[in-house]
């Protein structure tokens, strides 16, 4: 999994991380989608967002900065990575929410909402990577949420505190799963993935592809979010194969098409490193190319 260097930086993670070849995944757009339907499951997690940000009518700018957050943090410098992180802990530090029931006025860099982000975040990208046939054997996915340990320094985690392994994740969400309920915040962001607003002429697109899109996501969450939500899923073994399906098509469009999308994270990564950085399934390790069968992945 060497890759050839030209002196460049290599960034936080380094084409010879787990991190560096998942992200170039094409999945990773219907894992981000999941990422906000889990991640609007916690009342006062979901409240800082629409408390503070016009959601309703920037939902995809929203889901737009965070590929770019992932983007830089992956691909970038070390430098531009650390400058995106100082950018959200300011943001953060600046903003509360207050709780309509008891008066409650909280931060939103309160490090037990930090993690519930980055652990709804990391593992809804692991599982839907995975399920989709992506190839990261279950020591991939260990070392995976273990570099993830810097994504969460850089929004202003202890490092130490954050789940560094499939059994640890785990536990993590068993702990908070009590705390979580789909309340009004919850279903608005789930209304609007279902159905965000759009121009009128885009309206047939938007029922062919984001609402495909948007179901195949929400189908993917743990069985304790659907019943939250009070919608139910297709069985699991539909929703695999139905990931595995959506995984082959996006994966057979050339990835040179899909990288030129902007910002060109991996494209200008792979000008600073050489062509050899170049992120790939096969560069994890060709043994892994049949998964264990994932059923519900330990990671939620």
């Amino acid at each position: 999994m060497a890759a050839t260097r030209t002196g460049g930086d290599p960034g936080l993670f380094g084409p010879d991380s787990v991190t560096w070849q998942a992200h170039g995944d094409p999945m990773m757009w219907v894992a981000g989608i999941r990422a906000l339907y889990l991640q609007a499951l916690h009342p006062r997690a979901v409240r800082g967002v629409m408390q503070n940000s016009d959601f309703r009518r920037d939902a995809w700018g929203r889901l737009m900065r965070t590929a770019g957050f992932v983007g830089t943090t992956t691909y970038g410098t070390t430098e531009a990575a650390e400058r995106a992180g100082a950018r959200v802990r300011k943001i953060h530090r600046m903003l509360g929410a207050t709780d309509p029931g008891t008066g409650e006025r909280y931060a939103l860099d309160e490090p037990a909402l930090l993690l519930w982000v980055h652990c709804a975040e990391i593992g809804s990208y692991l599982h839907v990577l995975r399920r989709s046939g992506f190839p990261l054997t279950d020591a991939h996915a260990d070392r995976y949420l273990a570099e993830h340990r810097h994504s969460a320094r850089l929004v202003g985690l202890d490092p130490g505190s954050v789940p560094a392994d499939r059994a640890e994740l785990a536990a993590y969400f068993a702990r908070v799963r009590p705390e979580l309920a789909a309340g009004a915040d919850a279903r608005e962001v789930d209304a609007f993935l279902r159905s965000p607003p759009t121009h009128p002429l885009l309206v047939p697109a938007r029922a062919l592809l984001w609402r495909r899109v948007a179901r195949l996501a929400y189908d993917s969450l743990p069985p304790y979010a659907h019943e939250l939500y009070g919608r139910p899923a297709p069985p699991p073994a539909t929703v695999t194969r139905r990931l595995r399906a959506t995984g082959t098509v996006l994966r057979a469009i050339p990835a040179r098409v899909r990288w030129q999308v902007p910002p060109r994270h991996i494209l200008r990564a792979m000008a600073r490193l050489g062509p050899d950085a170049r992120p790939a399934p096969y560069r994890i390790g060709r043994q892994a190319a049949i998964l264990d069968p994932p059923g519900e992945d330990a990671a939620d």
